[in-house]
C-alpha cells in the first residue's frame, strides 16, 4: 500500500523547484495517487488522460526506434510536463510558461527514488 503522506510531503518538495506550481503522481494504468489537483477537476478522469497521453507517446516514438523523455502541453499561460517517475508511477508537473521543462528530468530524478520506496 502506497504512504500517500509521505509522497505528499515528496510532491509538495518538488514543487519549491523554479518553474514548477504543482505536482501530481499518477500510476502507469491512470489512477490517481498524490498531489494537488486544481479545483473543479474530475480527478480520476484528470488522472487516466495523463496516463493515455503518455502511453500514447510512448507507443509513437517507439515506431520511430526512439526513447520518449517527456511530453510537453503548451497552455496560454503555462505549460504541463509528464515524466516517468518509475516503473509503476508518472508525473505530471504543471509549469510556468518560462520554466526550462528540458531541465526538469533532472529535478524529477532526484525524488524518484524516494517516492518508489514509498509506493
Amino acid at each position: 500500500m502506497a504512504d500517500t503522506a509521505a509522497i505528499e510531503a515528496i510532491l509538495e518538495e518538488m514543487e519549491k523547484a523554479e518553474g514548477i506550481e504543482g505536482a501530481i503522481l499518477v500510476s502507469r494504468n491512470g489512477t490517481y495517487i498524490a498531489g494537488a489537483v486544481p479545483t473543479g477537476v474530475h480527478v480520476e478522469t484528470f488522472a487516466a488522460m495523463f496516463a493515455i497521453l503518455l502511453g500514447a507517446a510512448e507507443n509513437s516514438t517507439s515506431e520511430l526506434k526512439e526513447v520518449l523523455d517527456h511530453v510537453v502541453i503548451n497552455l496560454d499561460s503555462s505549460k504541463l510536463v509528464i515524466v516517468h517517475a518509475g516503473p509503476k508511477a508518472l508525473m505530471v508537473l504543471r509549469m510556468t510558461k518560462a520554466a526550462d521543462s528540458a531541465g526538469i528530468k533532472r529535478t524529477v530524478e532526484k525524488y524518484v527514488g524516494r517516492i518508489e520506496e514509498n509506493l
